[in-house]
């Protein structure tokens, strides 16, 4: 398979504290959707953030990575819901960071328990290419729940 890319434009206006801006995405799946700092730091208001985009990309590619990963190990699932809680946090000695990703699995596999499940989650995570772009700098975590 040749490379596959993808593409956003973000366009800002003004200040970081004053200032707003919008981004856009290539294959116009998303609407424009309007960002701002107030939005990022305090109430969102209707808008998103780097870090909430974040948290979809990590749980959606987590998603999948995981499926692969209980398909190859014959447990194909019939469902798996993925949370990710990505936390924006203040860096030592200023600035800010992506401080984590704490992914939370709920899924219906049939023939396999609570423990197998726990083991391949981690597996799954493992070969997330969104896990890996992150790891080394920010704190992945998992959560497996099995559902009956």
């Amino acid at each position: 398979m040749a490379d596959i890319t993808r593409t956003s434009t973000a366009v800002w206006d003004g200040t970081l504290t004053q200032g707003s801006g919008t981004f856009t995405v290539g294959t116009g799946a998303i609407a424009e959707q309007a960002v701002s700092w107030a939005a990022r730091t305090e109430a969102p208001g209707g808008k998103t953030s780097p870090e909430e985009l974040l948290a979809a990309a990590h749980a959606s590619c987590y998603a999948m990575a995981f499926s692969a990963t209980l398909g190859g190990n014959d447990a194909p699932p019939e469902r798996l819901t993925v949370t990710s809680v990505v936390t924006f946090a203040p860096k030592d000695g200023g600035g800010f960071r992506v401080a984590s990703s704490a992914l939370t699995v709920r899924g219906k596999v049939p023939g396999i328990d609570q423990a197998r499940f726990g083991e391949l989650a981690k597996m799954g995570e493992a070969g997330c290419p969104i896990s890996n772009a992150l790891r080394g700098n920010v704190e992945i975590t998992v959560e497996a729940i099995l559902e009956a």
